[in-house]
């Protein structure tokens, strides 16, 4: 017969071995139960959804949709969620589960993004394979305390002579780019990226709402000016989610923050804001958010402000970095009044105007000097351009009324004449093709030589070759080279310096004068 308390001992020693075994194959894990909130979409609409059950989600928290979307909390009211959806609506259904991630929407960041083209949350466009970024950083920061900026101090040289000259835009700045459409303000942005070559200065062109051609074409500039390698593109089409376009240019300023951290200058375009107040104010209407002026909601100024007050000079206890920022706004009918562009002058340290009525007179860039101000800039202006400069806006605005008054057919004396002869000749200086910045020293000669009557006799179609051939004068000659780094040291522009440059101009005029006479009297004897 069977023992029965012998059958008791071994089951009680084969319990244990079991529980001894279940204890260690657990390794102490925590075996609790987890608890979980799980919203469900109630409401899809173009851009937006309705989420219900998420009673303890956050303001501006991501939430990940059933397929694999994601989307940012952004009204909070009783019972349910408005969420700005940054995926493709067609993915989503009513009904589907929403989760949370206790986490807000981040970025990466670091020197692995130099050279790719990423949308929105970061993610490469440009087939070149996975970004090994160095971390990851939340799209929305506090722009620095008063006490961490500096002044802003240091030029930031577009190589367009019209700004550097008249509008002069310093590392740190906010200057705005405010034009009707077809005015060339992308091509301002783009110069001004191209001309940090060889700068150390970082580039991040974000577009916001921009074709895809048109986005093509910049990245092919920038490629083309071997600018691409130390530059970020950020895109944001208009066919994406309205929600992708709000965040890009957050998302951008926060991939420049983090360069800015480790003591780097960089430059940021953002083509542009109207576009991204678009996109915020459909997103609102689809919340249902009471309308303001334009249909805006009531908020529009601080979402533009939060993110322009984000660039800034550090001071050098904080590395003395700096984030100068170009945003970029479209005007209807030179209506320089209307909301969106109001807004942003008040925010921004400046504005260069880019006028229809100077587009027609075929003057590219067409910036208008007397509706352009940069704020601050001209503290940083390099001294030997402010010393060449500083007449340009006068002679310029002269020019214009006697322009007009000499339409009548009024009989005009000699001082008068030379003074359209001297406006003239200054106005076709400030002229330049697009994608060609120009070296400071360049500029500077071809200043002085038009400020100083060398071009007052040229014919006003033979200036662009004039100004070709001072150019290429002072690129030839080496003994100038001294003098260029004086200028990009900050330094002033001495006596002999500037006699030397314009000595240099003339000798290049007789040049071009001697070729013209030639080429007529051959002409003659043909």
């Amino acid at each position: 017969m069977i023992d029965p308390r012998t059958t008791t001992g071994s089951t009680a020693a084969a319990a244990e071995d079991t529980v001894r075994l279940l204890t260690e194959a657990l390794g102490g894990a925590d075996v609790r139960p987890q608890v979980e909130e799980v919203g469900t979409v109630v409401e899809i609409d173009a851009g937006v959804a309705i989420v219900t059950g998420l009673g303890h989600a956050l303001a501006d928290e991501a939430v990940i949709f059933a397929s694999g979307g994601v989307g940012i909390v952004s009204d909070l009211e009783p019972g349910r969620l408005g969420v700005i959806l940054l995926c493709p609506t067609q993915g989503l259904a009513v009904g589907d589960d929403v989760h949370r991630t206790h986490t807000v929407v981040s970025v990466p960041v670091g020197d692995a993004l130099l050279g790719r083209v990423v949308d929105a949350l970061g993610r490469p466009l440009d087939r070149q394979g996975a970004i090994q970024a160095a971390g990851s950083k939340p799209i929305e920061a506090e722009a620095p305390e008063i006490l961490d900026r500096a002044m802003v101090s240091r030029p930031l040289a577009t190589g367009i002579k019209a700004i550097d000259a008249a509008v002069p835009i310093g590392r740190g700045q906010r200057e705005l780019i405010i034009g009707d459409r077809q005015t060339g303000k992308t091509s301002i942005a783009v110069d001004a990226m191209l001309n940090q070559v060889d700068t150390g200065v970082i580039s991040i062109y974000c577009a916001i709402g921009q074709r895809g051609d048109a986005v093509a074409r910049v990245i092919a500039a920038l490629e083309a000016g071997d600018a691409m390698a130390n530059a970020i593109v950020m895109v944001a089409g208009g066919e994406e989610a309205p929600g992708l376009g709000f965040i890009a240019p957050y998302a951008a300023t926060t991939m420049a923050e983090h360069f800015v951290a480790h003591g780097k200058d960089v430059l940021i375009v953002f083509d542009d804001l109207t576009r991204h107040a678009r996109a915020y104010r459909e997103l609102s209407l689809l919340l249902r958010r009471p309308p303001g002026r334009e249909a805006y909601p009531g908020d529009i100024f601080y979402v533009h402000a939060r993110l322009l007050e984000r660039a800034a000079q550090l001071s050098p206890a904080r590395g003395g970095g700096s984030l100068t920022a170009l945003p970029v706004i479209e005007t209807q009918a030179e209506n320089l009044s209307a909301y969106i562009p109001t807004n942003l002058i008040s925010i921004t340290d400046g504005q260069v105007y880019l006028s229809p009525r100077l587009v027609r007179k075929g003057q590219f860039p067409a910036v208008d000097l007397g509706k352009s101000v940069s704020r601050v800039g001209g503290k940083a202006q390099s001294p030997a351009f402010r010393a060449v400069a500083g007449d340009i806006r006068v002679t310029l605005s002269q020019f214009e009324e006697l322009e007009s008054f000499a339409r009548f057919g009024t009989r005009l004396d000699d001082d008068t004449r030379a003074r359209l002869k001297r406006g003239a000749a200054v106005r076709a200086a400030l002229r330049q093709p697009e994608r060609r910045p120009i070296p400071a020293l360049e500029q500077i000669t071809v200043l002085l030589a038009a400020m100083g009557g060398l071009l007052d006799g040229i014919d006003e179609a033979a200036i662009p070759a004039a100004m070709q051939a001072i150019r290429e004068a002072i690129d030839a000659d080496a003994d100038l080279q001294p003098v260029a780094d004086q200028i990009a040291e900050g330094e002033r522009l001495t006596d002999s310096d500037r006699e030397s440059v314009l000595t240099l101009a003339r000798q290049a005029m007789q040049a071009v004068s001697s070729n013209a006479s030639e080429r007529q009297g051959d002409v003659s004897d043909a």
